[in-house]
């Protein structure tokens, strides 16, 4: 009599066996997706869509400075910026000395809500950049919102920039938009004839750090032990004797001197500009505004006629 092979029996059960292990980690694979699916907006990567991008731009300027602020409020605030992004824009200078700026300023403050007053005294190069980054966690960690969310960081990048600097919202959001959120140092890079962001430092017209950089200014004894001398110069020894800033992004030509007088730092205004710089007055200020249409979202009305 025959003996039956019991091989079709052994390739049967180990197809059985593959199926099954197949079939659960398909089961473990789903489960994977949907668990994934449920967790809170918190755990989403620092560049995804929905976390809106948060920028502060801190112009540093003096107490006295009335008109020049009340002009830089009509062009940052004519400025609708893109869905997406929302940008702070204040004024920072040190501790009022005349009883006329105690009252001025008080207004301002009630009206717009949009300055910053450091605890220090009026300085060129002997730490007012220094105080003003040691002072932003302080100011704005734990700050809670007109929704009740506290968010965390309060800014994505904050822009330290001066008062004759002309800086075009959205151009700066769309450029920040797909960069790192930490360890970041983008700029105008110096010298003006370098294209290399770790060549030196980058200028004051207008760089930009992350928010982890801001904390680590508060928290770091380099800043505290070296605040004179060229405050941008300053700061970018900083970031080379930590080894900060190693994101680092160099936004030339797209920030630029304003184009006269001609030198190795300047061009002529184009569109892909982020920001012009020496905007030292009225004219010039004129004409970048006009090269850039910067009023034409101007509605027609009955009220006003503007050839």
């Amino acid at each position: 009599m025959a003996v039956k092979s019991s091989k079709p029996n052994r390739e049967r059960f180990m197809l059985s066996c593959f199926t099954f292990i197949v079939f659960l980690c398909v089961f473990a694979s789903i489960n994977e997706v949907r668990f994934n699916g449920a967790l809170p907006n918190e755990s989403l990567p620092p560049n995804s869509e929905d976390d809106d991008l948060r920028i502060l731009i801190s112009v540093l300027t003096l107490p006295d400075q009335y008109q020049r602020r009340h002009f830089l409020r009509l062009v940052y605030g004519t400025q609708t910026t893109i869905e997406g992004a929302k940008v702070d824009v204040k004024f920072v200078f040190c501790n009022l000395t005349k009883e006329d700026q105690k009252v001025l300023v008080a207004l301002e403050i009630m009206r717009y809500n949009d300055i910053i007053v450091l605890n220090c005294t009026e300085n060129m190069n002997k730490g007012k950049t220094s105080t003003f980054f040691t002072s932003l966690p302080e100011i704005f960690n734990n700050e809670t919102t007109t929704s009740g969310i506290v968010p965390y960081p309060p800014y994505h990048y904050v822009m330290k920039a001066d008062d004759d600097t002309y800086v075009r919202l959205n151009s700066l959001v769309r450029s920040l938009r797909p960069l790192p959120r930490e360890d970041l140092y983008y700029g105008f890079v110096i010298p003006c004839g370098s294209m290399d962001p770790f060549k030196h430092y980058m200028s004051g017209m207008g760089f930009v750090v992350s928010w982890d950089i801001v904390e680590w200014i508060h928290g770091s004894d380099i800043p505290r032990k070296h605040v004179e001398g060229p405050e941008d110069k300053v700061f970018g020894d900083w970031m080379r004797w930590a080894r900060r800033g190693n994101n680092r992004f160099n936004a030339k030509w797209s920030m630029y001197n304003y184009p006269d007088p001609p030198s190795v730092c300047s061009h002529d205004l184009w569109n892909d500009t982020i920001a012009v710089h020496l905007l030292k007055n009225q004219e010039k200020w004129i004409r970048t505004l006009t090269y850039f249409n910067h009023t034409h979202a101007l509605k027609p009305s009955k009220l006003y006629h503007i050839p």
